[in-house]
Parts: structure tokens; sequence; C-alpha cells
């Protein structure tokens, strides 16, 4: 069994609280727009962390992390971009990407809202943990965690870190 966070949009900004909500995963898998190559070192120092970049982040976190991140965790193919779009409505990258071999999971990020829904037509869970920095237009910081067990997603747990603007 593998516990995942997933976390999004930090936008340069890491929220101390998200270490003591992430205490116990195995991973981290960040959907891009980082904001800062401080705040993948950040991750990296606390627990193994896979992500993508946005597309605010500069060229420094361009080179550390690509723009589509495809890999196993136990028996699920996971597929990391930022700009991923919705079932129905991938943006060009994505579907093309998808369509090669669709992954189990799909993690994306960039629109700030969370949601969690079966794309049916692909058999896959897509997923995007909303926004957990204080800029953008969300109203509540919000993350992802889970268990992977084999071919088995479960125990998801959405975790709110409080509202977009206030610095506690």
């Amino acid at each position: 069994m593998k516990r995942i966070g997933i976390l999004s949009d930090t936008h340069g900004d890491l929220d101390p609280r998200i270490k003591e909500h992430f205490k116990d995963v195995d991973e981290i898998w960040h959907a891009g727009d980082v904001g800062s190559i401080d705040v993948v070192d950040q991750l990296r120092a606390f627990k193994p962390t896979r992500g993508v970049y946005g597309n605010i982040d500069d060229p420094t976190l361009r080179r550390e992390w690509p723009e589509f991140n495809r890999f196993f965790v136990e028996d699920v193919e996971v597929l990391i971009t930022h700009i991923g779009g919705k079932p129905g409505k991938y943006s060009k990258p994505t579907f093309d990407e998808i369509e090669k071999r669709p992954p189990k999971i799909f993690v994306c990020g960039h629109s700030h809202i969370l949601l969690v829904k079966m794309d049916p037509r692909y058999n896959m869970l897509w997923m995007n943990p909303g926004a957990c920095g204080y800029k953008g237009f969300h109203q509540v910081r919000t993350l992802l965690r889970f268990c992977i067990t084999g071919d088995r997603i479960h125990d998801l747990e959405v975790i709110e870190l409080g509202k977009r603007s206030s610095h506690n």
C-alpha cells in the first residue's frame, strides 16, 4: 500500500500545515504552477516528490520537472500534467497523451477547482486537487490524500487548508 498526497498551484507559497496533513504519505505529487524551486526543494526534503511544471513556472522549474509525468505506483499507471482540461474536453496535448495509453489515474491542476470524477470513456480516475496557494480566484485552499493498494485506489480524502485570503 502506498499513501499519496496531491497538491497543485502553490504559486510559491507552501503552507506549513501541508507537512502535517502529508506526514504519513509515502509520496507527494505536485500538479504544477509551483511558483518557486524552493517549494520543490522543501517538498523533496520532506517526502519523495513527483511533479510537473505549470504555465507560471520559470525555466529552472521547467528543467527540473516535465510537462507530462507518467509513472506507476503499485499496479496503477498515473499521468500528471498541469493544463489538462476535463473529461470530454481535454486540452489537445493532454488528449494526445491519454490516447497513446490511458492511465488509471489522471491528475491535473490549473483550474484552481477541486474535482474528482471517473472518465468512463477511458475508465480513468480524473483528479484535480484544486489550489493550495494564496494566489488565484479560489475561495478555499485544498489538497487530496488517498491510498493505492495493488490496482485499487481507496480512502480518498479532501483536505481544506482554509480561506485563500488568510495567511494563518
